[in-house]
């Protein structure tokens, strides 16, 4: 941490003592004055099957609720907005910004006491009234509205301890105002109405004069800052409605600019080495330039550059099936839950929006149909325009070397139902110097062969480490790489923090006169044993073969460990021969044939608790035992070790 670091904690621990004396609130709101802003789109979309829209608001008047793991919890309606539904405690009213939200004793688990107070549920009230008219629907979020502001006063307590959750709410809450008829809603025609709407704007003013105070800078300017920045932006330009609006937009324009461009390599893909965080900075940066395009507010070809690219990297991991590898940690979290649909696709969904609003082929063609965000988003006039869109299987993969952000995609006859697909990580931990959602995976590499998931990444499960599971999951045999004595890549100094990091980086990669096809990586990771750890993945001309090798450079000797971790519903048996392993799908003839070192001692590990082995996380709070194969040996150093998976 460096002395302008330092300098600016000081200056916030300062601000807050004089919050907690009253000094420096929005306790006083100025009156709202002039017109609100634009919606994202001039006509808001009506070309849905409305069933799982109203099906979705009755459950939640109901008071059901969906928080990660705990799908259709009774929670009440409304529910006990700081009290966390999992672990059942309820934080104090107590100065927000002087609350310890980290301590599971004072606030519970955090993650899911904020979840529901992100308000996603708002936003399906008001578009189940938009569909169909209901006037209990906005009834509905009136009454959400005024407990959370009951329950939850501007400063005190869990839900004003954070900046970003801040941010999401006013970003549901835009999208909520605008679906019920904006200035013109029929909740606020009455004289009550018009003092339910005076108070909900007294708090979006507070909203935003608590984010900009908050602004989460150096080691934390991940994609918390760039979450921060959307709420204030969208907020700013949906209630434009405070002589500090203008100024607060711009903050936010500048901001949004700035940190999009730094916080993403120039081939596109996130610095936080974490897909989901990428899917989710993809989403606020397409979210703020919709607000801002329909508020006569422009944002630079540069961001819409990178947005394209981002979209790209998308593209071009996802299999012929749609998977995307788990690469890094994932918190489930969306920035707005615009689609009720079964079976919706996150990555899928932002390639449908770019596919119109790009007018790229590929991406018509790995979102392989228009989904409903992508309508509320664009429109019903979006979805024609998909429709006339070509197929461009052809021009797939997209590309296939992200050489800043560390990733390679190896494969033959993509898109195809024969279709194998290797994504390789050569780069590096995480962003910035705690590396937050980064995990000890370099040279990791995953395996989908014919759509179908294989060799994965095993996931996030947990954000607490609680009984060690947060740092098993972001841990190096973990992932499909080589621990050597037992040792992480990179040092882990906290839930959210790496001390040391690895440091991965491409040898070289490329194509063969035969059609071959290969990526090799080092990474120093384990230099501080003295060990150097170089790996190169090559795929036979044909698409049938890849080949493993490892080599260890260093002296004395050491405990070498391979780990090869399968997706949930593939089987992992001896193989024919005395040194071989066979994965396969269940009912199914998808099948590989590991051949492994003869001199290496292998083993097979599922659901393993001691120690912690052969786990696979889908979503957060959910873990499920799945096969893994481990392949040690004590070793005098140098060694090289081949393993050959072959496409049977």
């Amino acid at each position: 941490m460096g002395l302008p670091e330092i300098a600016w904690r000081i200056g916030q621990n300062v601000r807050i003592q004089l919050e907690r004396a009253g000094i420096g609130l929005a306790s006083r709101t100025p009156q709202p004055t002039g017109r609100a802003g634009c919606a994202w789109l001039a006509k808001l979309p009506a070309g849905f099957d409305s069933a799982p829209y109203i099906s979705a608001a009755e459950r939640i008047l109901s008071g059901r609720f969906d928080v990660f793991a705990m799908r259709d919890v009774f929670l009440g309606f409304p529910p006990q907005w700081n009290r966390d539904p999992r672990t059942g405690i309820e934080a104090p009213l107590v100065l927000g910004k002087t609350l310890d939200y980290r301590v599971e004793s004072i606030v519970g688990d955090i993650k899911y006491l904020w979840e529901p107070n992100r308000h996603l549920e708002l936003v399906a009230l008001a578009q189940a009234f938009h569909l169909s008219g209901e006037q209990r629907y906005i009834k509905g979020v009136q009454r959400l509205l005024e407990s959370w502001f009951e329950n939850c006063p501007y400063p005190l307590g869990p839900n004003w301890t954070s900046s970003l959750e801040n941010a999401i709410r006013l970003v549901n809450w835009s999208f909520t105002w605008h679906l019920i008829g904006g200035e013109n809603s029929p909740l606020f025609l009455s004289p009550e109405g018009q003092v339910f709407k005076q108070r909900w704007l007294a708090s979006i003013y507070q909203h935003m004069h608590f984010i900009l105070g908050q602004l989460s800078f150096f080691s934390s300017a991940n994609n918390h800052l760039l979450g921060e920045y959307m709420g204030l932006f969208i907020g700013s330009v949906t209630w434009p409605l405070w002589k500090e609006c203008q100024a607060w937009s711009e903050c936010a324009k500048n901001g949004l600019e700035q940190e999009a461009l730094k916080q993403n390599a120039s081939d596109g893909v996130n610095r936080e080495q974490a897909t989901w965080y990428h899917h989710e900075v993809a989403d606020m940066i397409l979210l703020c330039g919709l607000f801002g395009r329909a508020n006569g507010i422009m944002f630079s070809s540069a961001y819409w550059g990178l947005l394209t690219s981002m979209l790209e990297y998308i593209a071009s991991i996802m299999d012929v099936a749609g998977h995307v590898p788990m690469i890094g940690d994932a918190d489930d979290a969306v920035m707005a839950r615009l689609s009720q649909e079964s079976g919706f696709n996150v990555y899928r969904s932002l390639l449908a929006t770019g596919a119109v609003l790009f007018n790229r082929e590929e991406f018509k063609t790995k979102a392989g149909r228009f989904d409903d965000k992508s309508r509320w988003l664009l429109g019903d006039s979006a979805a024609q325009k998909f429709g006339e869109l070509p197929v461009a299987w052809g021009n797939l993969p997209v590309r296939r070397a992200f050489p800043d952000g560390g990733y390679y995609v190896l494969g033959s006859k993509y898109e195809t139902e024969d279709e194998v697909r290797i994504v390789a990580d050569v780069g590096p931990l995480g962003y910035l110097s705690i590396a937050a959602h980064g995990h000890a995976d370099a040279l990791s590499f995953t395996l989908s062969v014919k759509g179908v998931e294989l060799l994965v990444d095993p996931g996030t499960y947990s954000y607490h480490n609680k009984n060690g599971w947060r740092d098993y999951f972001r841990g190096t045999s973990a992932h499909n790489t080589l621990v050597v004595d037992s040792a992480n890549q990179s040092e882990i100094g906290g839930t959210f923090l790496w001390v040391r990091h690895a440091r991965g980086r491409l040898v070289d990669a490329g194509t063969g006169p035969e059609g071959e096809q290969w990526v090799t990586g080092v990474h120093d990771g384990y230099m501080r044993l003295g060990v150097s750890h170089t790996r190169r993945i090559e795929l036979s001309a044909r698409g049938d073969v890849v080949t493993v090798s490892d080599e260890i450079a260093g002296n004395g000797e050491h405990e070498l460990a391979i780990y090869f971790h399968f997706a949930p519903d593939i089987e992992l048996t001896p193989g024919p021969q005395p040194d071989s392993w066979q994965a396969a799908k269940t009912g199914s003839r998808i099948r590989v044939l590991l051949e492994v070192d003869e001199t290496w001692l292998w083993e097979t590990v599922r659901g393993s608790e001691s120690p912690k082995l052969g786990w696979y996380s889908a979503s957060l709070g959910v873990k499920v035992p799945v096969f893994t194969l481990r392949g040690s040996r004590r070793v005098q150093l140098p060694v090289q070790v081949d393993t050959r998976i072959v496409v049977q």
